[in-house]
């Protein structure tokens, strides 16, 4: 398939995914609107008057029809505006922009550990069936699915922070000794190298670690499991089998003609985990008071802030859009074939 050829597809794909956006749209703000609480009573306070809460919802917008109120939102969504937050009085445009990178570094940093040991892992595992560390790979893959990350998380701070003292506090992004680095990336560690600042750059990677970790011990289970399954699968197929009577080397086989084969299964299970742990390391943010959209989310979320929870599933939505698109790239990359059945 041509250039062209390629433009097109990934055009299509981006046309596929607007009236999914659509939906999350209208699906987010109905179901955000019918969140228990009020969320003029608490921007108002506990001593607030009825009169005073009718004159903030007024002020709100939360006074008008939900017809009303969605056409309103949708023409600030058309001009950028995805509304002020009323839990932090920031708009919410800006908390999503200042703490995604937060979250991204948490995210990635764990998805390239777990890949790192769950793609050896998984290999190594389908190729020598029932033995230790087959075993190995089934029991990691059943307590990372078994054990809730915030348990996870508390346990590593009780051993590495409280018992043994190797970690820092659990109390964000940096070491309140240190001063947060120039912003490029929003990267804390990649910014402090940037920068040429060593000590701050193991600063942040001391505090990402044990969260990092944890998120890694979570995500490794699908991965791993999915790379022993495909693995298996392929190893048994005839053009294995006829590579391996031709006389190639068993290095040769397993790489070029067996995992090339495998890697598409687990390229798509990479871009699930990466797309559920964004969303869903809410706990791991709670449990290490780590500045990322998920702690800003939930929080939103118990006090009924309707701006902020809307501006973080779009936000979701869209990543998960370009998650998807990165994906379809990476399969023509990696065998042309895809396009011709897509």
């Amino acid at each position: 398939m041509g250039a062209q050829g390629k433009l097109v597809l990934i055009l299509r794909r981006l046309s596929q995914a607007v009236p999914a956006l659509i939906g999350i749209i209208i699906v987010t703000f109905l179901l955000t609107h019918a969140l228990p609480g009020d969320p003029a009573a608490y921007f108002a306070g506990p001593a607030a008057t009825p009169d005073t809460i009718a004159e903030i919802r007024h002020n709100l917008g939360l006074d008008r029809s939900l017809p009303v109120q969605f056409m309103v939102y949708v023409e600030n969504l058309a001009r950028g505006d995805f509304g002020q937050s009323i839990s932090t009085g920031q708009s919410v445009g800006h908390e999503l922009v200042t703490r995604l990178p937060a979250s991204l570094e948490l995210t990635l940093l764990a998805l390239f550990i777990s890949t790192a040991i769950a793609v050896p892992l998984g290999i190594l595992a389908a190729t020598r069936p029932d033995s230790w560390i087959d075993h190995l790979c089934r029991f990691i893959v059943t307590a990372g699915v078994s054990l809730p990350t915030f348990f996870t998380g508390l346990a590593l701070v009780y051993v590495f922070y409280y018992l043994l003292g190797w970690a820092p506090a659990p109390l964000g992004r940096l070491d309140v000794l240190y001063s947060p680095p120039a912003t490029i990336t929003g990267f804390y560690t990649i910014d402090a190298l940037l920068a040429g600042d060593l000590d701050t750059f193991w600063s942040a990677l001391a505090q990402l670690a044990l969260p990092a970790a944890t998120l890694a011990l979570f995500t490794l289970a699908p991965i791993a499991r999915m790379t022993r399954g495909s693995m298996l699968q392929v190893l048994g197929g005839e053009f294995v089998r006829t590579a391996r009577a031709a006389g190639l080397r068993g290095r040769t086989v397993l790489f070029t003609y067996a995992f090339r084969n495998a890697v598409l299964p687990v390229i798509t299970t990479l871009g699930m985990v990466f797309s559920f742990a964004l969303g869903a390391n809410v706990l791991v943010e709670k449990v290490f008071s780590w500045p990322g959209i998920g702690s800003f989310a939930i929080s939103a979320l118990v006090v009924s802030d309707y701006a902020a929870v809307q501006g973080f599933v779009l936000l979701m939505a869209v990543l998960f859009v370009l998650l998807n698109l990165a994906i379809d790239v990476l399969y023509l990359l990696i065998d042309p074939r895809v396009a011709l059945n897509s």
